[in-house]
């Protein structure tokens, strides 16, 4: 029988396949019902754990605090302590924008461990890029059905929208996949970053005129959107 390997690979490095069995959970949180932000996120800097608490602009009482870590064990040991605390009693959850995801590899990285655990990191704690725009997407069964090459081509225009946007410094994504850890069966997690909001809604409309949006998307969001009100990097 063959064993599993169920590693990360990334690019050719020195000869070599880069393999990791490191990944990144992610995990977004929403809460209404708060109305000293500045007593949350001092609460959230002396736990001394890393994370980012968004001001929701969609609802002047809400807040979405997310956080990250190489070991799941985290969010329950340490994030769950902090969000019990009494800087967060009166908050009240909001479970339809809960998104969790894990950081993945599509096998050409060059810096695989930079890819994994620190890119996205660095990408939402960014002085200058406070927006974000978080949403869950899960596509329909009929790109599974699609052969390796099909699939390929379908990523590669969808791809290259978030590519350009990128290069031209209007926005950074976050990829996370979410199978199986989501409660609404979800695919992937997906975060649009960026130092200005507009950037960020032209970019899911560019998507939405790509293969994989309009013929292989069963369904995204909720959409979060919201501006980072504290941010703080490991």
């Amino acid at each position: 029988m063959e064993q599993l390997d169920i590693r990360e690979k990334g690019g050719v490095r020195a000869g070599v396949q880069q393999t990791s069995e490191k990944r990144l959970f992610m995990q977004l949180l929403v809460f209404g019902n708060a109305r000293d932000t500045d007593a949350l996120a001092a609460a959230l800097n002396a736990s001394g754990i890393a994370g980012v608490l968004y001001e929701d602009a969609n609802d002047p009482q809400g807040v979405g605090v997310l956080t990250w870590s190489d070991d799941p064990n985290h969010f329950l040991d340490k994030v769950r302590q902090v969000l019990n605390s009494t800087a967060f009693a009166g908050l009240v959850l909001k479970p339809e924008y809960t998104m969790m995801g894990r950081s993945y590899a599509i096998g050409h990285e060059p810096n695989l461990e930079d890819w994994l655990l620190q890119r996205s990191p660095r990408s939402v704690t960014s002085p200058e890029w406070k927006w974000a725009v978080w949403y869950p997407l899960r596509r329909k069964g009929e790109f599974n059905s699609l052969s390796a090459e099909d699939q390929m081509s379908v990523l590669r225009e969808h791809g290259s929208i978030g590519h350009s946007f990128g290069s031209a410094g209007l926005a950074q994504d976050v990829r996370l996949a979410a199978f199986g850890i989501d409660k609404n069966d979800n695919d992937f997690v997906i975060g649009l970053i960026g130092q200005e909001l507009a950037p960020l809604s032209i970019c899911v409309q560019a998507m939405r005129k790509t293969k994989q949006t309009s013929s292989y998307m069963d369904k995204m969001g909720p959409f979060f959107i919201g501006r980072a009100l504290w941010q703080k990097n490991a």
